[in-house]
């Protein structure tokens, strides 16, 4: 348990610089096929929730790391993934 509260504790910090537009494209078809939805719970920042009621993938990417494990477990292989443009993403720490 306290495992986790010192992940959220450390991701609370990361600092994000938002797009108005998704740089993570799931293919809502193969995700409703998956059974794993492996990405639900693979990812640190907790991008992916599965929506039962709507049957679809529910992408949060403005927490996105960008560390790319959802796209390495992606049992279908049809997550799109791409750095997000220009300036926009995640901000590591410089110095």
């Amino acid at each position: 348990m306290s495992e986790n509260i010192d992940i959220d504790k450390k991701l609370s910090t990361v600092k994000y610089v938002t797009d108005d537009k998704s740089h993570l494209h799931p293919c809502q078809e193969d995700c409703r096929e998956c059974v794993s939805k492996c990405c639900t719970f693979v990812c640190p920042a907790k991008v992916y929730e599965w929506s039962e009621e709507r049957q679809e993938l529910c992408v949060n990417y403005e927490n996105c790391l960008e560390c790319g494990a959802c796209k390495i477990v992606c049992e279908k292989k049809s997550l799109g993934w791409e750095y997000p443009k220009g300036t926009k993403g995640v901000v590591f720490k410089q110095g």
